[in-house]
């Protein structure tokens, strides 16, 4: 593994090993006052389980480090009140139900999983009144979690997604000078399509050699805009989705000049502090509110370096 990329890899997973209690609600000790909503304190966790689910299939070893993160969501997913915190907030209930059930950890008892799954509408699991990105996010996750779903075939669902339409019209578009090709939801669109169309790299992303050269020209010229703007969160997923397209991040210059953006903006504890330079988070704020701002870079991070090399994870 490259310095810098050993760096950032070891720094963030050290960050994240000690900050493991934050993640988990039911931790004993003192309260979590980042956690406000059911929503905030599941969408950490489920992260998490997300981070442990990647994480899993590249060790080649047994990593301490991973060995812990492991315990630490397997104890949450076997909490009597998870479920219930998963599925308290009607706006993401079914959606994060099905996270929870596709990435709980192997060797536990799925009854409760199969419970949220029972409790899940024939709307939940269909693709009406969803664009072309819902559709492909809920037929990922139900795929993982083993509920039928009324949604099209990948085949059917690249065609649609934004990966292939969206280079074409980005380039009609009039962009002044210093600003990004597309908007933001559209970039996170990019990032999360590349993720569940290979599964987080371990596939093919099923786009022709035409669609994924284009696919790959708009990430470049994203990579180019987040580094000069220090956007760290979204350079973090732009060099995963290079590895879900089948770029090698460490051998095109905006993928290295990434990396390297990301070096400077990790703190001396490992963390990435904020989402960008503009919401950077200071030190004197209180662990909990700096956690809350902090913790999702910092995994996506850890996380891209990961899957940038794999033989490095162990």
């Amino acid at each position: 593994m490259p310095p810098d990329l050993h760096r950032l890899s070891a720094g963030t997973l050290a960050w994240l090993e000690r900050n493991l209690d934050r993640f988990d609600p039911y931790a004993a000790g003192p309260g979590h006052p980042e956690h406000e909503t059911p929503y905030a304190q599941a969408k950490a966790a489920l992260e998490l389980a997300l981070l442990r689910h990647c994480w899993a299939r590249v060790d080649t070893g047994d990593d301490p480090r991973l060995a812990r993160v492991t315990t630490r969501v397997r104890t949450l997913w076997q909490h009597p009140d998870f479920p219930r915190l998963v599925t308290a907030d009607p706006r993401c209930a079914a959606y994060y139900g099905l996270v929870y059930a596709a990435l709980a950890p192997d060797g536990i008892d799925d009854r409760p999983c199969r419970a949220v799954l029972a409790r899940l509408a024939a709307d939940d699991l269909s693709p009406r009144g969803r664009t072309p990105y819902q559709r492909l996010e809920l037929r990922y996750y139900a795929d993982k979690a083993g509920v039928r779903h009324t949604v099209e075939p990948y085949e059917e669902l690249v065609a649609g997604n934004v990966l292939v339409t969206l280079p074409a019209e980005a380039a009609k578009r009039a962009v002044p000078d210093g600003e990004a090709p597309v908007t933001v939801p559209e970039a996170y669109a990019v990032t999360h399509s590349s993720f569940y169309l290979s599964d987080f790299g371990r596939t093919g992303a099923g786009l022709s050699a035409d669609a994924l050269a284009d696919a790959a020209e708009l990430v470049r010229r994203l990579l180019e805009h987040c580094v000069r703007r220090d956007w760290w969160d979204l350079a973090a997923e732009l060099l995963l989705t290079q590895v879900c397209l089948g770029v090698e991040p460490l051998r095109t210059p905006w993928g290295t000049a990434a990396v390297a953006c990301l070096v400077r903006a990790q703190q001396s504890d490992g963390a990435i502090p904020g989402r960008s330079a503009g919401t950077r988070v200071t030190a004197d704020e209180p662990a909990g509110a700096f956690f809350a701002k902090a913790y999702h870079t910092t995994l996506v991070t850890a996380m891209m370096t990961l899957l940038v090399a794999p033989a490095g994870a162990a």
